[in-house]
């Protein structure tokens, strides 16, 4: 089963994208812009929001290939019976 698996170094680049955003915004928020503060600022918190989105989309993607691989490589141990039911359903 091929899995897609993200590297750190991926998660390191948003963690750092994320902290530069930070510091963005602390330092927008020192400058008047005018009427440009409210949309820089949005701006900055949009791309942090998509960042985290992105990054929370990676991490579930890692959980759920982890469980799958684990579901699939498990030995299942027979149950009585339930081969039988299995056959007759299919006639």
């Amino acid at each position: 089963m091929a899995e897609h698996v993200t590297s750190r170094k991926t998660y390191f680049a948003i963690f750092a994208a994320l902290l530069i955003l930070t510091y963005a915004t602390i330092v927008v928020a020192r400058i008047d812009l005018g009427r440009f503060n409210t949309i820089v600022a949005l701006t900055i918190a949009v791309t942090k929001a998509v960042l985290v989105v992105v990054g929370g989309f990676m991490w579930l993607a890692l959980l759920i290939g982890l469980t799958m691989a684990d579901i699939v490589t498990r030995g299942w141990i027979p149950v009585p019976g339930i081969l039988i039911q299995a056959r007759l359903l299919l006639l």
